[in-house]
C-alpha cells in the first residue's frame, strides 16, 4: 500500500502545478481584459462630447443640441431654465399662445424670438423708460420637430452667456453672466477696486472679458479687463456700457461723452445727456441746455440740437407694438419744435415739415377703439392737423387729404383690425392702402376682411388721395427702398 501510495504522489504534485499555471494564466487574461476595458472606456470618454454649464456636466442640454451645416442650434424654450430664464409662447407685449413666437424672461430682461426671423428684440424690463434693442443673428429661428430653435450666436446674445466649443478636446462650455460676476466679485478687491458696478447693463461687460468697477465709495468708475488691467481709468463719475458697440458712455463734471474700449474718444464730453437710440446705425439722442438733437457714433451732428423734444410717448400706443420711441418702425425720427411736429430720416434729412399738431390717433369716445400710430408692415403713420387725420408713408408723402375723422385699431379674438372713418362711413385701412397701390413692406398674413359697404367708402376716400396713380407707384418704390434695417 505504501508503495502504491508513493507512486501516486508525483501525479498529485503535477496536477497542482498545472492548476496554478491555469489560474495564473486566467488572472493574467483577466487583468489584460480589465486594462483593455478601462482603456476603452477612457478612450470613449475622451472622444465623447461633453457639455458643461458653469463648470458642471449637463447631459440633458447636450442631447438638445442640433448641428446643421456647421451651425449649432438649441431649442429656445427647452434650454431657458438651464440658463436662468423662464420661457413663454407669444410676444412679451402681446400675450398669446402663438407657437411661432416665444420670449424668454429673467428678473431684468426679456428677449423676443419669431419663427423665420433672425432679428432678436431685447428689452430691459427693470428700466421703465427703456427702448427695445435688437441684434441680427447669423441664422433665422427655425422649427425642428415642432420646437423653435435658435443658432448659438442668438442663444449667446439673448441669454447673456458665453459659449466655447473646444472641438479638439470635444468639450462645450456655457457660462452664465451671474456666475461670471460672482466669480470675479472677489477678484476686484485684489485689483484695487471696491465692487463691480451693479447696473444690469454694466454687468454685460463680463461677456467681453471686461468689468465696470467702482472705487472711492461710488465716486469713481473705471473699466478693467478680467486680469485687472485698466481699460478706462478711474476718473469718471459714471460709466454705462453699450453692449452692441462695446463702447462706454462716460460722465465727468456733469457732461457725457463716448469712449471706446480702446480708449478712443468717439464723442466729446460736451453734452448734458446722451442716449443710444439705434444700435444698427449708431445714432444718439443728445441734449444740451434743454434742447435735443441727433449725433452719429463719431459725434457728427445729424439733427441740430435745437428741438424741444425728440421721440413720442410710446406708452400711449402700447397695443401698436412700438419698440423704439425715437426711431419708429417706418424709419422716421419724430421731433417737436414749439408746438408743432415734424420728422427726420436716419440721415437727418427732413421727411415731414413741422406743420403737424401731433402724431398718432388717441381714442376718446369709442370704447372699442385703440390708439394707433403706425400701420405695421406698411410703414404708414397717422398724422393729425386741425382735428383731422391723414396717412403718410415713410418718405413723407401724404396718402390722402385731411378728411379722416378717426383712424384706430380694434382687436377681436386676438386679431388686429385697422379702421378709419370718413363722412360717417367706415373703411378698412389695409384694403384702402392696397387699392391705392401701397403694398406691405414684408410678408404678412392679411388679417382684415371687408364688406361691399366698406368698398364704397374706400372709393370715396380714394378720390381724395393726394397723388395720381403714377405718383403712387413712385412713392411705393421709394418706400420699399427706405425700409428700416432690422
Amino acid at each position: 500500500m505504501n508503495l502504491i501510495d508513493e507512486s501516486f504522489e508525483p501525479k498529485k504534485v503535477d496536477n497542482s502545478k498545472k492548476m496554478t499555471k491555469i489560474i495564473l494564466i486566467f488572472m493574467s487574461i483577466l487583468i489584460v481584459a480589465i486594462i483593455g476595458i478601462v482603456v476603452a472606456i477612457m478612450y470613449i470618454q475622451e472622444n465623447t462630447l461633453k457639455l458643461y454649464i458653469n463648470g458642471a456636466v449637463n447631459e440633458k442640454v447636450k442631447e438638445m443640441m442640433v448641428e446643421e451645416n456647421g451651425t449649432i442650434y438649441f431649442p429656445i424654450k427647452e434650454i431657458s431654465s438651464y440658463l436662468g430664464y423662464q420661457s413663454f409662447n407669444g410676444e412679451y407685449t402681446e400675450k398669446s399662445e402663438e407657437a411661432s413666437k416665444c420670449y424668454i424672461q429673467s428678473e431684468d430682461e426679456i428677449a423676443n424670438f419669431a419663427l423665420n426671423s433672425n432679428t432678436i428684440y431685447k428689452l430691459e424690463i427693470s428700466d421703465s423708460t427703456a427702448n427695445y434693442d435688437y441684434f441680427n443673428a447669423s441664422k433665422p429661428v427655425k422649427a425642428i420637430n415642432g420646437k423653435l430653435y435658435a443658432s448659438i450666436d442668438a442663444i449667446e446674445n439673448a441669454f447673456n452667456v458665453t459659449f466655447t466649443n473646444d472641438v479638439e478636446n470635444k468639450k462645450i462650455y456655457f457660462y452664465t453672466m451671474p456666475y461670471l460676476i460672482d466669480f470675479y466679485s472677489s477678484k476686484v478687491l485684489d485689483y484695487g477696486y471696491e465692487v463691480i458696478s451693479d447696473e444690469y447693463v454694466n454687468k454685460k461687460t463680463i461677456l467681453n472679458d471686461m468689468l465696470v468697477v467702482v472705487k472711492e465709495q461710488g465716486k469713481s468708475y473705471a473699466v478693467i479687463d478680467t486680469k485687472g488691467n485698466a481699460v478706462i481709468e478711474p476718473k469718471y463719475s459714471n460709466i454705462e456700457y453699450l453692449p452692441n458697440s462695446g463702447d462706454f458712455l462716460v460722465t465727468s463734471n456733469n457732461k457725457v461723452g463716448v469712449i471706446s474700449s480702446k480708449r478712443e474718444t468717439k464723442i466729446q464730453l460736451l453734452y448734458d445727456g446722451l442716449e443710444l437710440i439705434d444700435s444698427n446705425t449708431g445714432l444718439f439722442l443728445a441734449s444740451r441746455d434743454g434742447k435735443y438733437g441727433i449725433l452719429d457714433s463719431r459725434g457728427n451732428t445729424k439733427v441740430y440740437i435745437e428741438y424741444d423734444g425728440i421721440g413720442i410717448d410710446s406708452t400711449k400706443f402700447e397695443q401698436n407694438g412700438i419698440k423704439n420711441r425715437y426711431l419708429l418702425d417706418n424709419g422716421m425720427i419724430p421731433a417737436r419744435k414749439d408746438k408743432l411736429w415734424g420728422a427726420f430720416d436716419k440721415n437727418g434729412n427732413t421727411v415731414l415739415d413741422f406743420e403737424y399738431d401731433s402724431f398718432g390717433y388717441i381714442a376718446t369716445t369709442n370704447k372699442d377703439a385703440i390708439n394707433l400710430l403706425i400701420i405695421p408692415d406698411y410703414n404708414v403713420m397717422v398724422v393729425a392737423k386741425d382735428k383731422k387725420y391723414a396717412l403718410v408713408n415713410s418718405v413723407g408723402t401724404r396718402l390722402c387729404n385731411w378728411v379722416l375723422d378717426d383712424v384706430y385699431m380694434t382687436i377681436s379674438a386676438g386679431t388686429k383690425y385697422y379702421n378709419m372713418n370718413y363722412n360717417n362711413t367706415s373703411a378698412n385701412v389695409l384694403d384702402f392702402l392696397d387699392e391705392i397701390g401701397v403694398k406691405p413692406s414684408k410678408k404678412n398674413n392679411k388679417q382684415n376682411n371687408s364688406s361691399s359697404e366698406e368698398s364704397g367708402s374706400r372709393n370715396q376716400i380714394e378720390e381724395n388721395t393726394v397723388t395720381e396713380n403714377t405718383q403712387v407707384e413712385e412713392q411705393q418704390t421709394d418706400t420699399e427702398q427706405q425700409q428700416p434695417q432690422e
